[in-house]
């Protein structure tokens, strides 16, 4: 790869210099500030050789180019006005983020660390309504009504949750937040609403509502408590602040959410809700056609995050419409990824095809299919609009709904209802997804296998050898062989689609494992030589004495930190054995400045491997097994 040629595309394609406010790089990524995020053509970008994959977040437009980042970034500062260092411009102007991108941001922030116990509730959900529809459990029960509470919960205790996380999304005491959230659904609180009377607070009339399973007033009021707690900071005497903010904040703001905050937020919600169901009303063919087809949009930009808070509106209600319709784009990319699956011959390719439809099947997530298949191969983009609009005009036309929040996958199938309608819009929109790419193919002239898109990110600084299996002396098939590389952490096991970053999540930069860490050390996983640290410290590539080229990438977007809580013990080309340190970082302090520390541990040439086997454990400490490499 020619890095001069590649960086001056890159630049001409983003929209050229005059463009470009400010740039630094992480270990994958180019990530620019610019002054038109309109300019970019994303498409070229995208087709460039040595670019992975191009990402809109955070305010900032990042061209993911994998291992080989430096050699571009470098090449872009030698060849602009810029100059050398590893922030471009410094004294440039930082954009503001868009207001509809920040409100985004904030709703998906919040919302992300709750949807695992939201999706695994409604399944239970679902299946309580399996239960009783079957005569299998009663209502009256105790059993189902202890099962109930369990699926309930997450639900109605909605605003304490939401307190916490929009609270940390916010940078402020997500503890604080919780109670305000919490006040909300306090006896004392809720006991006014059922005597029927009309309160006040100081003489001021209170407008009562029911706050349970509610989601815009809590993130009006943790707004306004972000400020307010701020505020507060700077004029109270530090060593007054900690209990003399959070008193004066719940003083002030829960009673301003129960008379302001909470009511408008209650009749936002309502009205959004109420102007989809009245377009249900007029035409459910035409709404479930819309929906279906057009919500996968939604998914790559990520604005499918505001949709969320008004199905929850919908089901505060009773029942939601729009996750039936949603639910033909799911099935028509399981479809798509399926025909994929069955047409590829690539190994790599029908591994990621096969492992997305099991995903979308399974759990209903749609992103491995959309950034690993649908906009690799961007022929089987209108496959997914026809299936899904197929699929959500049937869910549409016979007005089926939702009966609790649920990913929309097989075992959710039943919180729908009619369920047999349900069933007849999402096998057609599977059927016709499969078909269509079946008889049509996935490939165009433009599309960039998979393994040639891994070849092009090989390892930083020194060079990777590949890993090769084996000759058997017999003459017979090779002998497989196993590397195994030992954990650079301690804490919690996570999978790779669980990182909130595309380009980790989607194996965009190799498959591997996350980990939440517990502990602010990041030691080495196998005896090899360093190949990249960041001048950040947040990410070290190393290169095991087998031909592993590994990330281990600390935090998400924790290179804007500049360095701060982070502290190399290595350097490039230092020869290390396992367990040596590599990195020490402040883990407290990363997290209050709002920064999620769940680290990826990639292999960055996966393609070298026939296979990266993750330890089934679910928390392991430093020098544990980790991920298993056959050869």
């Amino acid at each position: 790869m020619k890095y001069e040629n590649l960086a001056k595309d890159i630049v001409q394609n983003i929209g050229g210099e005059e463009n470009i406010t400010n740039l630094i790089h992480c270990a994958t990524r180019l990530r620019f500030n610019l002054k038109d995020n309109r300019l970019p053509d994303k498409e070229k970008l995208k087709s460039l050789e040595g670019v992975l994959s191009v990402v809109e977040s955070g305010g900032q437009f990042q061209v993911v180019i994998g291992n080989d980042v430096a050699h571009v970034y470098q090449e872009i500062v030698k060849t602009t006005k810029f100059g050398t260092g590893n922030s471009v411009s410094a004294d440039a102007d930082q954009p503001k983020e868009k207001i509809l991108s920040r409100i985004f941001a904030v709703i998906s922030g919040s919302l992300s660390p709750l949807l695992p116990a939201m999706a695994g509730a409604g399944i239970l959900k679902a299946f309580l309504t399996l239960f009783t529809t079957f005569g299998w459990v009663s209502a009256e029960s105790g059993t189902y009504l202890i099962l109930a509470a369990a699926a309930n919960a997450v639900f109605y205790f909605l605003p304490i949750f939401l307190g916490v996380t929009a609270a940390t999304k916010f940078g402020a005491n997500p503890y604080v937040g919780g109670v305000i959230g919490a006040a909300l659904m306090e006896p004392n609180f809720t006991g006014l609403l059922a005597n029927g009377d009309t309160p006040s607070f100081l003489g001021i009339p209170v407008v009562l509502m029911d706050y349970s399973s509610t989601v815009f007033p809590v993130f009006i009021a943790i707004w306004i408590f972000s400020y307010v707690e701020k505020y507060l900071k700077k004029i109270i005497h530090k060593e007054l602040q900690t209990f003399l903010v959070p008193l004066l904040s719940l003083a002030f703001i829960v009673p301003l959410t129960a008379m302001i905050f909470g009511p408008f937020g209650v009749y936002i919600g309502n009205a959004i809700a109420d102007a989809i169901n009245y377009l249900m009303g007029i035409s459910g063919l035409l709404t479930g056609a819309v929906i279906g087809g057009l919500i996968f949009f939604l998914v790559v930009f990520g604005l499918h995050w505001g949709i969320i808070p008004i199905v929850l509106a919908n089901l505060t209600k009773g029942t939601d419409p729009i996750l039936a319709m949603w639910a033909a784009s799911n099935f028509a990319m399981a479809g798509v990824a399926l025909g994929v699956f069955l047409k590829s011959r690539e190994k790599t390719l029908k591994s990621i095809a096969g492992s997305s439809t099991l995903s979308l099947l399974l759990a209903g997530v749609s992103e491995p299919t959309v950034y690993g298949i649908l906009l690799r191969y961007k022929r089987t983009i209108p496959y997914v609009i026809i299936a899904g609009a197929i699929g959500g005009a049937i869910n549409g036309g016979f007005h089926t709904y939702a009966t609790a929040f649920v990913f929309q996958n097989i075992f959710s199938i039943g919180a729908f209802e009619p369920v047999s309608y349900y069933l007849i819009g999402i096998a057609a929109a599977m059927g016709i997804g499969l078909v269509l790419t079946v008889l049509f193919g996935y490939q165009d002239k433009k599309a960039v296998s998979v393994t040639e898109a891994s070849a092009e990110a090989p390892a930083v600084e020194v060079q990777a050898v590949p890993a090769k299996a084996s000759s058997n002396p017999t003459g017979g098939a090779p002998i497989l062989r196993k590397e195994v590389l030992l954990s650079p952490l301690t804490g919690a096991v996570k999978s790779l689609t669980e990182v909130p970053d595309p380009a980790f999540a989607e194996g965009a930069m190799g498959k591997g494992v996350a980990i939440v860490p517990s502990v602010g050390q990041a030691v080495s996983p196998v005896n090899g030589t360093i190949g990249t640290i960041l001048k950040s410290g947040h990410a070290v590539i190393l290169l095991s004495e087998s031909g592993a080229a590994i990330l281990i990438h600390i935090g998400i977007n924790t290179v804007q930190l500049k360095g701060q809580y982070f502290t190399p013990r290595v350097k490039v080309g230092d020869q290390v054995r396992e367990g040596d340190l590599l990195i020490e970082f402040d883990l407290e302090k990363i997290k209050e400045a709002g920064y999620n520390p769940i680290t990826p541990i990639i292999i960055s040439n996966t393609g070298d491997y026939l296979d990266v086997i993750e330890t089934t454990s679910s928390s392991v400490t430093a020098q544990d097994k980790l991920l298993t490499l056959v050869v």
